[in-house]
């Protein structure tokens, strides 16, 4: 048995228990990883306050994970046991049902081409931080094509999507000039990510912005206010469902380790960084207390879990 955070019902954050159950068994293409720390997103509280998709309880929380290697299923090829990964687990059945979702555990079962292996520069935390943020911030990129030399401007700079999509717009895509929103306490952290502009909200307001961009990227879900900065005809991004304006494109996310491995090189040369939120990392103990603070919309980067249970892996026959 391993100790798990699980909820039974639809509800606040006080639904949520810590239980035990089962340790799970990998089957062929997948692995079993002792989960070294976590990460949570909106997603995790808004599947647990209504039904969005089908759903079987107890459901365990979280997408978001990094850890180590305990047991691999006999089709595995590109892992090892003792072998030191992170991804999302987040997947679904072409029914729309979700396959597998739980990283607030001890111990989760993922599929092998799910995960890509942890840069050895980067903690557990800041890999559990990046990878349901970072394919979403990858994902809008690619759906627009964007290219060297455009200009885009980022709406929730500070967020745990918005630090990223920052980066990656000047380090990765070759953005000219990146703006950002934020609020009064956060620009200077927003300008050290790499933008050339920010614009503090509590001051100014999407009409006075001057410039118009290629691309308004917004991972707030304000795209019926924000639209009014891009160039005519370019391309908004709304990372939220459904889109508070009918003319942004979705951004959802391809869950993929061949995402997280093409980044490596990025994080491993400091182009990349993981944000944390200077609240955490959360002990594992003190969940509910982390989606108190996720749920204020206030988080600076991501909401991080560790100090996980230290119990020895199982052992099962292969």
């Amino acid at each position: 048995m391993q100790k798990v955070w699980m909820y039974e019902e639809y509800g606040s954050k006080e639904v949520l228990k810590l239980g035990d159950l089962a340790i799970p068994t990998p089957k062929q293409y997948q692995l079993l990883v002792q989960v070294k720390a976590s990460a949570l997103n909106p997603i995790d509280f808004k599947l647990r306050q209504q039904p969005i998709v089908p759903i079987d309880f107890p459901v365990i929380p979280g997408c978001d994970m990094a850890g180590v290697v305990v047991v691999k299923g006999g089709d595995v090829s590109r892992f090892d046991i003792g072998d030191e990964v992170y991804g999302n687990i987040q997947d679904f059945t072409a029914e729309g049902k979700m396959r597998q979702l739980g990283t607030l555990a001890e111990f989760i079962v993922v599929e092998e081409n799910l995960v890509a292996a942890k840069p050895k520069n980067v903690s557990f935390e800041e890999a559990a931080s990046l990878p349901l943020a970072v394919q979403t911030a990858v994902e809008g990129f690619k759906i627009v094509g964007f290219r060297e030399g455009q200009t885009v401007f980022v709406v929730g700079g500070a967020g745990g999507v918005g630090t990223l999509v920052v980066q990656l717009a000047k380090q990765m895509y070759g953005a000219s000039v990146v703006a950002a929103t934020t609020s009064t306490s956060k620009v200077e952290f927003v300008k050290s990510l790499g933008a050339d502009k920010v614009v503090d909200y509590n001051k100014t307001r999407y009409e006075e912005v001057e410039e118009k961009y290629d691309l308004v990227y917004d991972t707030i879900g304000d795209s019926k206010n924000s639209f009014v900065v891009a160039k005519e005809d370019a391309p908004i991004i709304d990372i939220t469902w459904p889109p508070s304006n009918p003319k942004a494109v979705h951004s959802s996310l391809t869950v993929s380790g061949e995402i997280l491995e093409k980044l490596s090189p990025y994080l491993e040369a400091g182009k990349l960084k993981a944000v944390i939120d200077p609240t955490g990392p959360y002990h594992f103990s003190h969940v509910i207390q982390a989606f108190r603070h996720l749920e204020t919309g206030r988080a600076r980067g991501k909401v991080v879990i560790s100090h996980f249970p230290s119990h020895h892996p199982p052992c099962f026959k292969q």
